[in-house]
């Protein structure tokens, strides 16, 4: 006596509902991405132009792709090459620019590295207890003072130049690494000032109170406040690190070839025959270097900083 045995139903699932298409969602990705390429195009344009030929670099149209790369430039930039072994029919290089300065860029990398480490060292030290102190003193005349520390950095650097000039000439600070430093430092405190004492301003005052109340001194409570506020504090140094590094003005006044930063050394890059774009762009490219790695670095720090405040 055979047993049938019932056909199992097969499993019914409920239609899939189609998600709508968010549109706002869709055109804010690519206006955002539109203002991304606006800012990576024109480095990726010099990226290209740092490993063209110099028959690829002023061609017209230009050439994105289809060109034989070539790393000439960086070993003369970074390597110390003769630049007469490469593309002498086409740049007349003899391996010096104008104003004296050689297309080997290690010792302006060098100084740059060390002005603008020193001036954000120094940038730091001096603001970070004078917006302490602005955040936390109840001072009479703490708008004003503000208002002040700010209009400081609204003079032009120019109008300091000259002045300067004469007085490191006087103190015999000319091609001193300590002179640029000072100065690149005291173009930076304003800035950093305002920036610190609204980051701890976002530190209840009450902490400082309860580690007081505790034993510490204002010191001791000063020091606490600066682990609350590292997210600022590398924001800041990220921000006098790359104005010292980027600043050409003062550092052109204030040198004449013994020191050299990359912004007044790159000035040099120009020959009887022409401007050197290979080297210019190979300079550029290693010159951006330092200053990813830096901000990769702290990156974390650097992001909670800038949003610090952001929300309540």
């Amino acid at each position: 006596m055979s047993m049938s045995v019932p056909a199992l139903a097969a499993p019914t699932h409920p239609p899939r509902q189609q998600r709508a298409i968010d549109w706002g969602r869709v055109v804010r990705t690519l206006v955002a991405a539109a203002t991304a390429g606006l800012f990576i195009l024109p480095i990726l344009w010099w990226a290209l132009a740092s490993v063209k030929p110099t028959q690829e670099i002023l061609s017209v149209p230009p050439k994105l792709f289809g060109f034989e790369p070539t790393l000439n430039w960086y070993r003369v930039v970074l390597g110390n090459a003769d630049p007469t072994q490469f593309n002498v029919e086409a740049t007349g290089s003899v391996g010096r620019g104008s104003g004296g300065g050689t297309f080997f860029s290690i010792p302006y990398l060098r100084d740059s590295a060390i002005v603008g480490v020193g001036s954000t060292v120094l940038v730091l030290a001096l603001a970070l207890p004078a917006a302490y102190a602005m955040s936390r003193f109840a001072l009479r005349w703490r708008k004003d003072l503000a208002f002040w520390i700010l209009t400081q950095r609204m003079m032009p650097p120019v109008v300091a130049a000259f002045p300067l000039f004469f007085l490191f000439q006087q103190l015999r600070w000319i091609d001193a690494y300590h002179g640029l430093i000072l100065v690149h430092a005291a173009m930076n405190v304003p800035l950093a000032v305002l920036l610190l004492m609204s980051f701890f301003d976002e530190v209840p005052r009450d902490l400082d109170d309860a580690a007081m109340v505790d034993g510490a001194t204002r010191f001791g409570a000063f020091r606490n406040s600066l682990s609350l506020v590292r997210g600022g504090i590398v924001a800041t140094a990220v921000l006098a690190f790359i104005f010292s590094w980027n600043e050409f003005l003062l550092s052109l006044v204030l040198t004449t070839g013994v020191v050299r930063t990359v912004p007044v050394a790159s000035s040099t890059f120009t020959t009887a025959f022409a401007t050197e774009w290979g080297y210019l762009a190979a300079l550029g490219i290693a010159s951006m270097v330092p200053i990813f790695i830096f901000i990769l670095v702290v990156q974390r720090h650097l992001v909670r900083g800038l949003t610090l405040g952001a929300v309540k």
